[in-house]
C-alpha cells in the first residue's frame, strides 16, 4: 500500500498547532501514542528496578521491553542495548570504560560529519589517553565523506573509529562499507552515529559492520533517550563498568544514570509508532519497521526530490553540498541575507527552522562566512503544499 500521509498526520495532534514543522533534528512532533505513554508511565513506573515489589518489577519489565524495541529497530541483540539520556552521557560513559579498561591503545579517528556529541567525548579520550585525534575531512563540493582517505588514516595503531551515518545538517549519507573493514583489520572499535538516519533507513548492525550503533528516540518522535547498541553483547563484560550500582551487570554496567521508566515506556511506544506507519503491515515488529521504514523513505525520498528543486529554482538560495545520496535533511543559504533573519521570517509565516545548528562540516565549508545556514528537515507527517509554502515565503525575502 502507498504510504499514507493524511493517516500518519492524524497520528500528531500537536501538528494542530498551525506551525509547519521543518526542524525535527531538532526533535520530532510528539505522536499522541508516545506523549499517552510517558503520561501513564510518570504513575506506573516511579520506582527503581526491583524484584521485591510490584513497581519495581513494572519498571524492570518496561526497561526490558524498552531494550527489545531498540533491538528490532537496529536489528541487534537486547542483551546488547544501553540505555541513556542523551547521546553525549552514553558516548561520554563508553569513553571513561575505555581508558578504565586501558581499551584506548591507539589514535582515535573522528570526523568533521559527525555532531558534536560524537565529537567532544572522544577528544577528552585522546587528551586523557595521550593518543592522537584523527580526522576524516568531507568533500566541501558536495558533503560527502570519501572512504578513500580512511586507507590512510587506519594506518599504525588505531582504538576508535567513529562516524556519523548521516549528517545532521546536510543530510549526506555517509558509505560505511569501505570503513567498516578497515576498522576490523585495525582491531579498532567501529562506532556508527545512526542518529540521522534512523527515522528514514532500515538498520541493521551487522550489515553496517559496526561495533556499536548510537540512535537517539527524539530524532523519530520519541522522548529524551538515547541507546547505545553493541553487536556483540559479551564486548560489555571485557569493559569497566560506570555504573553506580555494583551489582550492574549486561548493558546496564555502561548506564551511569538510571532513565525514568516514563521515559523508557515512550521509547516502547515511539518504536511502535514506526512500526506503526504503514497501517496494512503484519506479522512481528522487526518486519513491520522494516515495511513502514521503507514506505515513508519511498515517500520521504520523492518529497526531498522536490524540495530541492524548488529550493534552487530560487536564485538567492544555494542548496549545501552537491551530493544527491542524503535523509531527507538539508541545509542552505540566502544571498545577502543571515540565516538569523531567514528563520525569523520563515516564523513570522507559520514555519520552524533551524539557524546557526553546531558543525565543523559547515565551519570547513565556509558557510559562516556568507552569513551562516538554514537547516531544515522533513518528517513523515511533511507535505507538498508545506514545501510550496516554504518556498512562497522565502521568495518575498529576495
Amino acid at each position: 500500500m502507498a504510504f499514507d500521509v493524511g493517516y500518519v498526520r492524524g497520528l500528531f495532534p500537536s501538528l494542530g498547532d498551525g506551525w509547519i514543522h521543518f526542524d525535527p533534528q531538532a526533535g520530532m512532533p510528539i505522536p499522541d501514542s508516545v506523549s499517552s505513554a510517558v503520561s501513564t508511565g510518570f504513575r506506573q513506573f516511579s520506582a527503581p528496578p526491583s524484584p521485591l515489589y510490584p513497581t519495581g518489577r513494572a519498571t524492570a519489565d518496561v526497561t526490558d521491553r524498552a531494550r527489545r524495541a531498540i533491538a528490532d529497530l537496529v536489528g541487534g541483540d537486547p542483551a546488547g542495548v544501553v540505555l541513556g539520556n542523551s547521546r553525549l552521557s552514553l558516548i561520554s560513559a563508553l569513553t571513561e570504560s575505555l581508558l578504565s579498561s586501558r581499551k584506548a591503545v591507539g589514535d582515535i579517528v573522528v570526523s568533521r560529519t559527525d555532531d558534536e556529541e560524537n565529537i567532544i567525548p572522544w577528544l577528552r579520550l585522546a587528551k586523557r589517553s595521550g593518543w592522537n585525534t584523527r580526522w576524516a575531512e568531507i568533500d566541501v563540493e558536495t558533503g560527502e565523506l570519501p572512504s578513500w582517505q580512511y586507507e590512510k588514516l587506519l594506518t599504525g595503531p588505531v582504538s576508535v573509529v567513529t562516524v556519523s551515518m548521516a549528517s545532521t545538517v546536510t543530510g549526506v549519507l555517509t558509505d560505511l562499507q569501505p570503513i567498516a573493514p578497515g576498522a576490523a583489520h585495525a582491531r579498532a572499535l567501529f562506532v556508527v552515529d545512526a542518529t540521522s538516519a534512523a527515522p528514514f533507513h532500515t538498520l541493521d548492525i551487522k550489515e553496517l559492520g559496526a561495533d556499536v550503533v548510537v540512535v537517539s528516540a527524539q530524532r523519530w518522535g520519541g522522548p529524551p533517550v538515547a541507546a547505545m547498541v553493541f553487536a556483540d553483547p559479551d564486548r560489555i563484560n571485557a569493559l569497566e563498568s560506570v555504573s553506580l550500582d555494583p551489582q550492574a551487570t549486561g548493558p546496564a554496567r555502561l548506564e551511569p544514570e538510571r532513565v525514568s521508566g516514563a521515559l523508557l515506556a515512550g521509547t516502547v511506544a515511539s518504536v511502535d509508532y514506526l512500526a506503526g506507519l504503514d497501517e496494512d503491515s503484519g506479522g512481528e515488529r522487526r518486519h513491520r519497521l522494516t515495511t513502514a521504514i521503507s514506505g515513508q523513505a519511498e515517500y520521504l525520498g520523492r518529497l526531498m526530490v522536490y524540495l530541492r528543486s524548488t529550493l534552487e529554482n530560487l536564485s538567492q538560495v544555494h542548496v549545501i553540498g552537491e551530493s544527491a545520496n542524503r535523509v531527507p535533511l538539508l541545509s542552505f543559504t540566502f544571498s545577502g541575507v543571515s540565516s538569523d533573519k531567514v528563520v525569523q521570517r520563515l516564523a513570522d509565516n507559520g514555519v520552524r527552522a533551524l539557524a546557526g545548528v553546531p558543525s565543523r562540516a559547515l565551519d570547513v565549508m565556509g558557510v559562516n562566512d556568507f552569513g551562516g545556514a538554514v537547516t531544515i528537515g522533513l518528517g513523515p507527517y511533511s507535505t507538498p503544499v508545506e514545501v510550496d509554502h516554504l518556498a512562497r515565503t522565502l521568495a518575498s525575502l529576495g
